[in-house]
């Protein structure tokens, strides 16, 4: 048997090995992370995104923003939660059977936070494109903590955020 033949069930094997180290709470995370970013990704997909847009907060410039995010800024406690949410994102984004790119990684953070009690900011960027002519990006932050997104590019233009 090649290596290849056994790479999928060895992939299986580390992950069971991994999730056996982590906490009830953190599972509890990952798995409404993953639920999240399936109903993030159907409805991208199935919705105009100025509806979308119209549920995920109030568009507002990039300053109007940072003023706000200073206004209400996270307790330690919240800082923790918006890091560990972070994880329980990207974790899922890359183990689930679908593609789960920045906006639902930003949208189900978001979420997420919001059902918590804290405050977020999703913030849209735009590049010079190879493909299309127009390259975006979405991220996603609680304070001064990067929940989802980052590092972002500095080919990317900050337009416009949802708080």
């Amino acid at each position: 048997m090649s290596q290849r033949a056994r790479t999928p069930w060895q992939r299986v094997r580390h992950g069971a090995r991994r999730l056996s180290e982590i906490t009830l709470q953190d599972h509890a995370l990952l798995v409404e992370a993953a639920v999240g970013l399936a109903i993030s990704r159907a409805a991208i997909l199935t919705v105009p995104f100025p509806r979308i847009a119209r549920r995920l907060g109030g568009f507002m410039a990039p300053h109007q923003a940072a003023d706000k995010a200073r206004q209400a800024p996270p307790s330690a406690q919240d800082r923790e939660i918006a890091r560990k949410i972070g994880w329980a994102v990207t974790v899922a984004a890359r183990n689930v059977p679908f593609k789960a790119v920045c906006l639902p990684q930003a949208m189900t953070a978001q979420h997420m936070l919001r059902k918590r009690g804290i405050f977020s900011v999703m913030h849209f960027g735009t590049a010079p494109g190879k493909a299309v002519s127009l390259d975006a990006h979405a991220w996603l932050n609680a304070g001064e903590i990067e929940v989802t997104g980052y590092p972002v590019g500095p080919e990317f233009t900050e337009i416009a955020c949802i708080a």
